[in-house]
């Protein structure tokens, strides 16, 4: 059955799935699944050379991207093949600025990596930006054809398919949470309204089945109140079912016609960071666009005590 009214809803529980956005000039695929090939920065590899499930295995494998200085650095053989990473193979050298391409000659026996599985294809990839100035044109080398753009996902973005799901159930649970979902079910036509409480039913007892509607971590976690109503984590007011299919109101003068942001965004109560991977179930919840873009990656914690500081500064408190 299609239904227009909860289409919006659908839309966002289906990206809930996917990765942020990634244009084609740097190294992350575009809007991708969360279990996707991971890019695990060097410096970073001990921290999460192993997935939060699976028995510590990423679903589609991981790639670690070493700078040029770092790969060139006397002893770094030695300390790869200890941690079992060889170039080609889940290793790339990866040439983010023109001094590393100066410094750092690719060697001529070189070619640009051009597979996210074992083997790579290759031993480098490049993602150096135009210089105005000097006027020299950016350099992109690997995975950058039409049908392989990106080389992988951001390692803090992964989850796992079973985690991604159970994600979206509990999402959904939230959205039949919201204190007006009577009012939303009354703006459809009998037949949706008779199709959409039958899937309210059964989202109720997947949750309840999965361990997902346990409502008092729900709401130690600032993700309903004490009414059992889903609210913004940040604002802590009701969140609106009619909300998410609606636009953000846009400032006079600077309207733009294809605004695509409404009101309601998903909204990590922890925020994403490397070795944490936090897209999991009770870290997320539906919140306020306003109150999603004002947390960005400082996490509701982080930017109560930013406010906090605010108020004080200007005597509010």
């Amino acid at each position: 059955m299609k239904n227009k009214i909860f289409k919006p809803v659908n839309t966002k529980l289906y990206k809930t799935g996917q990765t942020r956005g990634a244009d084609d000039d740097v190294i992350y695929q575009n809007r991708v699944k969360r279990n996707s090939t991971v890019l695990i920065p060097y410096s970073e590899f001990e921290q999460c050379k192993s997935a939060p499930t699976q028995k510590g295995k990423y679903e589609n494998g991981y790639i670690v991207l070493i700078k040029p200085e770092e790969f060139f650095e006397k002893g770094a053989e030695t300390a790869l093949k200890e941690k079992g990473l060889k170039l080609g193979k889940n290793l790339l050298v990866f040439y983010e600025t023109r001094e590393q391409y100066k410094n750092y000659p690719i060697k001529k026996s070189w070619k640009p990596a051009k597979s996210r599985k074992s083997p790579l294809g290759g031993e480098y990839v490049a993602r150096i930006p135009s210089t105005t100035e000097e006027g020299q044109d950016k350099i992109i080398a690997g995975f950058n054809t039409s049908k392989l753009k990106g080389a992988g996902i951001r390692v803090y973005e992964y989850a796992d398919d079973a985690t991604i799901t159970a994600c979206k159930i509990q999402l959904e649970f939230l959205f039949w949470s919201c204190y007006d979902i009577d009012v939303f079910l009354k703006a459809c036509s009998k037949e949706e309204a008779d199709a959409l409480r039958k899937r309210m039913k059964k989202t109720k007892e997947d949750a309840a089945k999965l361990g997902l509607a346990d409502l008092k971590k729900l709401q130690a976690e600032r993700i309903i109140n004490d009414k059992m109503q889903t609210i913004c984590p940040l604002c802590l007011k009701p969140i609106s079912a009619l909300e998410f299919a609606s636009k953000m109101v846009q400032a006079k003068g600077r309207e733009v016609p294809d605004l695509t942001v409404t009101n309601i965004s998903l909204f990590h109560i922890h925020e994403l960071r490397s070795g944490e991977f936090n897209h999991r179930a009770y870290n997320l919840g539906w919140g306020h666009h306003h109150c999603n873009v004002t947390v960005a990656d400082e996490g509701v914690q982080g930017t109560l005590e930013w406010m906090k500081e605010v108020l004080k500064a200007n005597g509010w408190i």
